[in-house]
């Protein structure tokens, strides 16, 4: 399997055509041959879980049999097409997964990969679905993280991502080392402050956390590629 996260920038005079494409995307996505699982994602401003989206900015992450379905649909797809015509800059990033534990819309879009060690660059997708009754303890908790997170050490880019506004988001976020994201993850107090009431609380009523090897880049976003010259060629 390989997993495809990719963020276009639609230009401001297309907007439009950005929450256009939220449903007319469905279809070719579900026809399209060797893909297993996609989610059209709306994107937040600061990287992480946030109430502000970013109108021009927009994402589709995708899992595929197999290289071969992923260049197909790059190369030949209507989404692509759409894209290409509509959007002022595009990036992808590729990955192999490592571990995921829990679901997303009921499935296990990434299976269970067995864990193994690498060495470089590690990708973190932590998603979920908020209880309506524990909205206000989750958004008064979260932005003191993400903006720890900004500033970690090992710490390269992150997306903020989600399929509604609100209550079901999703963090995807690049690091230098897994050595990088245990530090964040386990030795933060105030980041397992706040995983400790997710489970006192009982925030979440549905969840998913998932660690991958990114295995390529290419694209910009903003004039760059965040992992330009970090992936072994």
């Amino acid at each position: 399997m390989i997993v495809s996260l990719t963020v276009v920038r639609y230009r401001k005079l297309f907007i439009p055509f950005a929450l256009l494409a939220m449903a007319i995307h469905r279809l070719p996505m579900m026809l399209q041959k060797g893909c297993s699982f996609y989610k059209l994602l709306g994107s937040g401003k600061n990287g992480t879980f946030d109430l502000n989206p970013d109108w021009q900015q927009w994402a589709l992450l995708a899992c595929w049999e197999t290289d071969g379905h992923f260049d197909q649909f790059y190369k030949r797809s209507f989404v692509q097409l759409w894209w290409k015509l509509l959007c002022k800059e595009r990036w992808t990033i590729l990955c192999e997964p490592l571990q995921s534990h829990g679901q997303w819309s009921g499935k296990e879009p990434f299976g269970k990969p067995a864990p193994k060690e690498i060495n470089g660059p590690v990708a973190v997708l932590t998603r979920a679905t908020i209880r309506f009754n524990r909205l206000k303890n989750f958004w008064a908790n979260v932005g003191a993280v993400a903006n720890m997170m900004n500033n970690a050490p090992g710490y390269i880019t992150s997306f903020g991502i989600g399929e509604a506004p609100v209550y079901r988001q999703a963090t995807f976020s690049v690091w230098k080392s897994i050595e990088d994201v245990k530090a964040f993850a386990y030795k933060s107090p105030e980041h397992a402050e706040v995983i400790k009431k997710t489970r006192d609380e009982n925030w979440y009523s549905e969840e998913l956390f998932a660690r991958f090897k990114p295995i390529a880049s290419f694209g910009t976003l903003n004039g760059t590629d965040p992992l330009n010259g970090l992936l072994n060629k």
